[in-house]
């Protein structure tokens, strides 16, 4: 299956704007987040900690709804989502 996975802030900078992902049918987002990080040499280290967990500052969004850190291993993908990262979001 193919995933779009779209990159925001920073983390275009580190991945570029969008990339789409081939991934096997059973695939769920944590082994996306993987191959992702794994197309760049610094990814690894913008999304994970030395333990392998997610960073909690990331931001992700699958099908444009948000995804909880705890929710991330058992995310399913479909052919033709779309996941987003973002760093997070400040302001005022």
């Amino acid at each position: 299956m193919k995933v779009r996975v779209r990159a925001f802030a920073r983390f275009r900078e580190i991945f570029g704007s969008e990339q789409v992902i081939d991934l096997p049918e059973e695939a769920g987002l944590d082994v996306l987040l993987k191959k992702f990080a794994e197309s760049r040499e610094e990814g690894h280290a913008a999304l994970f900690d030395g333990d392998g967990r997610l960073l909690s500052h990331v931001v992700l969004m699958h099908n444009r709804r948000r995804v909880e850190d705890a929710a991330v291993g058992g995310t399913a993908l479909s052919d033709g989502d779309e996941v987003a990262v973002f760093p997070p979001v400040a302001g005022g």
